[in-house]
């Protein structure tokens, strides 16, 4: 059971989420920045055992995964000019546009292998094939963990109030999203760092950031050019099939990370310092369980990420009995966060607080009533 109660008795006003901006200022000031986060109690001999890294499930899946992006791209360019090639683009894409963001993500954790240059060369594929500068995700998402939804903090809150619901529809197509993300990488390739970017990547890494937007923006010049040149020479409607290979599945496959990323922290509270209030684990299916390499397990992986991947169902036995009751399906998530969603548009201070079982310690709020200011709408 669960309820969507105010959590601020203000009147709703437009939320200050830039980095740069007085929230930012208002979270430092009141402890909100880098604060104590609640953890649930895990023995320390369990523990141990829990982020204990290993190759082996990485390599594993890693393999499977580059197999499946030969096999259906094989199929995708063999059958191309039938229908019959539809579903193999279809899957293509979803392998390369939806699982990068998962290993992007894991990789960037540096606990999804053991031995640190796997991680750096998978995390570097799938920077490029999310469309992200793999020096700034990589500060950015640090920043997500240690900030996480505290507003003028946090450079990676997707449900920013007042909440746009078209914007959020035109995500799981991608064509928005991209756009932006060329931009940064272009803007990064000429040079400059921007002062949002600034506050969370050290100047130390600056070059490095222009460097790999420099990279990718050749990259996909080069594979522009071919296609274009396929279609000069005569190619016609293959000459498409360089950027349905690289780049388009940013397009067109991203449904499926769009689809579960919305749902880890939607509906839930900004600025608390629990991640049972700000965080949601639901139980899916095995294949966007591997696709989205058990991220469904989110509360657990906030309260403890360097947990790799493979562990954190075990993680979640471990600790459920102090953790609000899962979601039992995707579709159960989306009902559970859209109620909350479309209340919180007509007021940006709801959200959805979940019931916690007997079994648990209470909820971590000594912070919850002290908000960042915000700027009148």
């Amino acid at each position: 059971m669960s309820d969507t109660v105010p959590l601020h008795d203000t009147a709703p006003l437009a939320r200050d989420y830039s980095l740069t901006g007085p929230s930012g200022v208002r979270a430092v000031e009141i402890g909100l920045a880098a604060a104590e986060w609640y953890h649930s109690d895990v023995p320390r001999k369990m523990f141990k055992t829990l982020i204990k890294r290993r190759d082996g499930p990485a390599m594993r899946d890693t393999a499977i995964w580059v197999g499946l992006h030969i096999l259906f791209a094989a199929g995708g360019i063999y059958f191309w000019g039938s229908w019959l090639c539809v579903p193999f683009w279809f899957a293509y894409g979803v392998l390369y546009g939806s699982a990068c963001d998962s290993r992007w993500h894991e990789c960037g954790h540096g606990t999804a292998f053991r031995t640190r240059w796997m991680n750096d060369v998978v995390y570097h594929i799938a920077s490029f094939q999310v469309m992200r500068n793999p020096i700034n995700w990589r500060w950015s998402h640090a920043r997500h963990h240690t900030d996480t939804l505290i507003v003028g903090r946090d450079p990676e809150i997707a449900w920013m109030h007042p909440i746009g619901l078209v914007l959020k529809a035109l995500a799981f197509v991608g064509v928005v999203e991209t756009w932006q993300s060329l931009k940064v990488l272009a803007r990064n390739a000429m040079g400059h760092v921007s002062p949002e970017e600034q506050t969370y990547i050290p100047e130390s890494e600056w070059p490095k950031a222009i460097f790999w937007a420099r990279v990718h923006m050749a990259i996909y010049v080069a594979v522009l050019c071919i296609s274009i040149g396929m279609l000069v020479a005569g190619q016609g409607w293959a000459s498409i099939i360089p950027i349905l290979l690289v780049g388009g599945p940013r397009v067109y496959g991203c449904w499926h990370f769009v689809m579960t990323g919305l749902l880890q922290h939607g509906g839930l509270a900004e600025n608390v310092i629990d991640h049972r209030l700000n965080s949601r684990t639901l139980y899916m299916n095995p294949i966007s369980r591997w696709l989205y390499w058990n991220m469904n397990y989110h509360v657990e992986h906030h309260m403890f990420p360097m947990v790799p991947y493979h562990a954190l169902p075990e993680l979640h036995e471990q600790i459920k009995h102090d953790l609000p009751k899962p979601n039992t399906s995707i579709w159960d998530g989306y009902r559970e966060m859209m109620d909350a969603v479309m209340r919180q548009r007509q007021d940006p201070d709801y959200a959805l607080r979940k019931e916690l079982p007997p079994t648990a310690q209470p909820y971590n709020e000594a912070l919850h009533n002290e908000v960042p200011e915000r700027s009148p709408a």
